[in-house]
């Protein structure tokens, strides 16, 4: 299962209205945690590792593990290609900041940016769609877009991946997205 390797960046906001209480929470890439403004350092540093510690038990748990991707793959493929679209692999991966996900016909492998798992499953489910349609038509014909087409909710979900995009400042890759559709996944 691909998680959070980096270690986040952690800031400490302490308050005079607050008397007893520590929380915590994410903020993008970054863990903010609220502590009072007595706290002495050392204690300010136990709270920290533990709420930081609290904040990723939380995310591993929602996290989805390559074993629930590849139980998704399986489902939409009999959904929407009638079992034809069998993937030899179907991964989390790590290294792929300028994409939401990738196939290799060849060797029918699909790998997913692991930015995915903090979307909503319909959105999951597009990325997977559009990459099973390559096992089927590698290219961005209109054949290609006809498999796609039969996920009822592509075109929210390129909105939505869009929208993500454009929030989070992402680069598109070197000469833009492959098909010229904003929002789709890219290979």
């Amino acid at each position: 299962m691909s998680t959070r390797t980096r270690t986040p960046e952690v800031e400490v906001r302490r308050s005079r209205r607050r008397r007893r209480t520590v929380s915590a929470y994410r903020d993008g890439d970054r863990i903010v945690v609220l502590i009072p403004a007595t706290m002495s350092e050392r204690d300010e540093a136990t709270w920290v590792a533990d709420m930081v510690a609290r904040i990723e038990r939380q995310e591993k748990r929602r996290l989805r593990s390559d074993d629930d991707l590849v139980a998704r793959a399986a489902k939409l493929n009999d959904l929407y290609f009638g079992g034809l679209a069998v993937p030899a692999s179907v991964r989390w991966v790590t290294n792929q900041n300028a994409r939401w996900g990738s196939c290799t016909p060849g060797d029918r492998t699909i790998r997913l940016s692991d930015r995915l798992q903090q979307v909503p499953g319909w959105v999951v489910d597009y990325v997977l769609v559009h990459e099973l349609a390559h096992l089927l038509e590698p290219g961005h014909t209109p054949a290609f877009w006809a498999w796609v087409d039969r996920y009822p909710r592509a075109e929210k979900a390129k909105g939505y991946l869009e929208g993500y995009s454009a929030a989070a400042r992402l680069e598109p890759p070197p000469g833009g997205v492959e098909s010229g559709e904003p929002g789709e996944p890219g290979h």
